[in-house]
């Protein structure tokens, strides 16, 4: 029996599918936080109810919704550019991976910020998968010893490593320190979680 290669043009094509298909689902995830900003705007800021306060039992059931909704539309507009590039890159990854990533990251996230935010706040939108994102790029490559993952790592640290920093320091106001921090320890953990492994070459008998 003779085992059969695929041609680099349909390598090539697989890379381009993933690539197209990361590219619609954060374009329609961005689109999406904007759509919801704009139902939150024209309802007076009923949207904003979804956000969390933390320690509230019923306020659990905010633990994911918050994610996607934001205090005005600069929010949601610093969010937008990290939050596409990010996820497009991890996303290239599997769709279905980056799925279970961003839901672990959200669910850790929202429930961090239910336990240790300030009490009397509520805190919303995107920015703790954006840290928890950074974290995923940062370490997977590493992880799974990926000289292209390293290299997006590196890269990604250079773009925004400063602005995560500037995220993570207490002494801005009402920035959620606790719930970037959360994310980002989030992310470095799904990042081990989710690790691929190397998948060992089939002997096929000639």
């Amino acid at each position: 029996m003779v085992g059969v290669a695929m041609s680099d043009s349909e390598l090539e094509w697989s890379r381009t599918d993933r690539a197209k298909a990361a590219a619609k689902l954060m374009v329609g995830w961005v689109a999406l936080l904007w759509l919801l900003e704009v139902v939150d705007v024209i309802s007076g800021h009923a949207l904003d109810g979804l956000g969390i306060t933390p320690r509230e039992p019923s306020e659990l059931l905010d633990v994911v919704p918050a994610a996607f909704i934001h205090f005005g539309f600069a929010h949601v507009a610093a969010n937008s550019v990290p939050l596409l590039v990010m996820g497009f890159l991890a996303a290239l990854g599997g769709i279905r991976r980056f799925a279970a990533v961003c839901l672990v990251v959200i669910v850790a996230d929202g429930l961090g910020v239910w336990l240790v935010a300030p009490a009397h706040t509520n805190t919303a939108g995107a920015s703790g998968l954006i840290f928890g994102l950074f974290g995923f790029l940062l370490v997977s490559g590493f992880v799974e010893r990926r000289p292209l993952g390293v290299l997006v790592g590196l890269l990604i640290g250079a773009i925004w490593g400063g602005s995560i920093l500037l995220g993570l320091s207490p002494l801005q106001t009402g920035v959620s320190w606790q719930g970037h921090l959360i994310g980002l320890a989030a992310g470095v953990g799904a990042a081990f979680w989710f690790r691929r492994r190397p998948v060992e070459p089939r002997a096929i008998q000639g």
